[in-house]
């Protein structure tokens, strides 16, 4: 008993080694990692859709094409809505800029004989100080924001190349998989590799159905209460709600502030807040189980970890991808009975008492 109970230990102990060595290479390695893992979720995306023209005769080179060139189609055509929603938001600026300015100039005179004021230069006041912090502080920052982006806008164009090649070298990949795990794991890899691929693009599809219904309701609630660009502001806080919590409060923060500025009435952020509860409401509780079919449920704790491990490591990026990754290694645990600790610590209570129905079950059976 006692040395199960050591060999746990010394397992465990392995397992956290792992974690800290993958971090590490993942973080040193994220000009590279960062784009193939971006190509490769979106190949497990495409690959039911470029199997089934490859099904109709289509040749492989040309499902990959035609798959790519619908995906990137459907993905330009949003940012596209939203940055023409964000230019109609930029012409009212100067409006809700006068009296953002206003606003200032009262706050100003409300801190002057506050502790607030020895951070603000007396000759420059208020918005001299916030210039000249901007001037000193972010505008030295520009020259390398400028070659992140270009760094950034050259992985644009590697990703759907990781893509394609991906989908086009998938048999030798997968042999590959086959080599390098023992004889014995040969069987998991080939349940679960199909399960994972099919379980995680209904997943994908779903999660992208359920963002669509959420950012109409949205866009629709703060449409009828009169906020401006509600299409905008209803979708940013749609596609926010992928962090737990927090999201959906940073997606209402700026209808809230504009509004309020715009026509400095409390009513109109109470009805924002009150347009996003609905929604939300609604999303948990009938859109969500409806539309995916596959609950792939990760707990919230989790979900938060996940975001802000992703952050540190990949920044920005990592917070959109180390969710989808950590989707897959659930998908994977639930498979898998050596995995099961991870499988618990990864979902919800609603897993917990599935299992414990699904024993039951069994127990009674026998």
């Amino acid at each position: 008993m006692k040395t199960l109970a050591q060999n746990r230990k010394v397992q465990w102990l392995n397992f956290f080694q792992y974690v800290f060595f993958i971090s590490i290479i993942l973080y040193l390695g994220r000009s590279l990692f960062i784009p193939l893992t971006t190509g490769l979720l979106i190949s497990f995306i495409l690959y039911p859709f470029c199997r089934w023209l490859e099904n109709h005769k289509i040749p492989r080179i040309i499902s990959i094409l035609i798959g790519l060139s619908v995906f990137f189609l459907i993905s330009l055509s949003f940012i596209g809505l939203l940055i023409y929603q964000f230019s109609k938001f930029m012409e009212e600026w100067p409006q809700i800029n006068e009296k953002l300015v206003l606003l200032i100039n009262e706050l100003e005179t409300n801190i002057s004989s506050s502790k607030l004021q020895k951070f603000i230069d007396p000759e420059l006041g208020l918005i001299g100080s916030i210039t000249d912090y901007i001037s000193v502080h972010l505008i030295p920052e520009i020259p390398s924001t400028l070659y992140n982006s270009s760094i950034s806008l050259v992985l644009f164009i590697i990703i759907p190349i990781f893509s394609a090649l991906i989908l086009m070298y998938r048999e030798v990949l997968v042999a590959f998989l086959y080599e390098i795990f023992p004889v014995a794991a040969k069987k998991y890899i080939e349940k679960i590799l199909p399960d994972v691929i099919v379980t995680y693009y209904n997943f994908i599809k779903g999660m992208i159905v359920v963002y669509l219904i959420v950012g109409v309701l949205n866009s629709l609630g703060l449409f009828l209460i009169g906020i401006p660009n509600p299409i905008f502001f209803g979708f940013i806080a749609s596609i926010l709600t992928f962090i737990p919590y927090v999201g959906i409060t940073v997606g209402a923060l700026l209808p809230m502030a504009i509004s309020w500025i715009k026509f400095n009435s409390i009513f109109y952020p109470i009805g924002v807040i009150v347009v996003f509860t609905i929604v939300q409401i609604l999303e948990a509780n009938v859109i969500f189980p409806l539309e995916v079919s596959q609950k792939l449920k990760i707990n919230a704790l989790v979900t938060l970890i996940v975001i802000v491990a992703g952050g540190i490591i990949w920044g920005a990026m990592g917070m959109i991808l180390f969710l989808p990754l950590i989707a897959i290694l659930k998908l994977i645990a639930d498979q898998v009975k050596e995995l099961r600790a991870i499988s618990i610590l990864l979902g919800t209570k609603k897993d917990l008492d599935q299992d414990a129905f699904e024993k039951g079950k069994s127990l009674n059976q026998k």
